[in-house]
């Protein structure tokens, strides 16, 4: 069986979210973290053999204080996040195992993920040693210059939204930033393709939101209730609920 390491990207600054108690991996939502949520999921997995949460060098100590415990009992790591995503993931890279064969990567702000669309990205990043989940775009377009008046419409045909989890082999994964130089992608498949990797799709879902702001909290609650119900193959996790040392 193929080895996986989770890495769930933490450190943004949320600033559109606007909260001032949370930054929004750590919000509640149906009672616990925001972060909890996808971590959970893959922390019962039996091909995931480490997880990796990045978290920004302010938010580390209160991190601890609230989910310290569980952190140690799960055998989470904990990477610093740097100045942009990228920055962090590769800080990230420095701590995966040597015996791991993917690289997952996972916004901590993604709650509403299931396992079958899971399976299919893991599946796909096996076959093809890259693999995103993807949802086509069928809103029309508009390109403003000043986000005050249309400049133009654009083409939606061929264009698909990405989201996460992503996969990639570790060698793939590792040579890709070893090659980045100055560059920030937005993801790794952005990276991939710089670099001449070929990515794979497989069908993501309209569910998979990313909160950004505090409204897609409710949305993410609806959400959540709508997604297929998990499977209960491992004994319970002691992640408590809660956000009484959040605030």
């Amino acid at each position: 069986m193929a080895s996986f390491c989770v890495i769930i990207a933490a450190a943004g600054k949320s600033s559109r979210f606007k909260d001032m108690h949370f930054k929004k991996p750590f919000a509640i939502l149906n009672g616990k973290a925001v972060w909890l949520h996808s971590a959970e999921l893959f922390l019962k997995r039996s091909d995931v053999k480490q997880v990796i949460v990045v978290l920004a060098k302010e938010d580390q100590e209160e991190f601890a204080a609230k989910f310290g415990a569980n952190v140690a009992i799960h055998g989470i790591d904990i990477a610093s996040g740097g100045n942009e995503r990228s920055d962090s993931v590769q800080n990230a890279l420095a701590k995966v195992r040597d015996d791991i064969d993917y690289i997952v990567i996972h916004d901590a702000a993604r709650p509403c993920i299931h396992e079958a669309m899971v399976d299919d990205v893991f599946n796909a990043g096996v076959e093809h040693g890259a693999a995103i989940p993807t949802i086509p775009v069928f809103s029309t377009l508009k390109k403003s210059l000043d986000g005050k008046t249309v400049d133009e419409t654009v083409d939606r045909s061929h264009l698909y939204l990405a989201q996460t989890p992503q996969v990639f082999a570790k060698d793939i994964l590792v040579d890709m930033y070893a090659r980045r130089g100055d560059v920030q992608p937005t993801d790794e498949a952005q990276l991939a393709e710089m670099l001449g990797h070929r990515v794979a799709m497989v069908e993501g879902s309209h569910l998979n939101i990313k909160i950004t702001k505090r409204a897609d909290l409710d949305l993410a609650k609806v959400f959540l209730s709508a997604l297929p119900k998990p499977r209960f193959d491992a004994p319970p996790h002691p992640f408590s609920e809660g956000d009484s040392l959040w605030r």
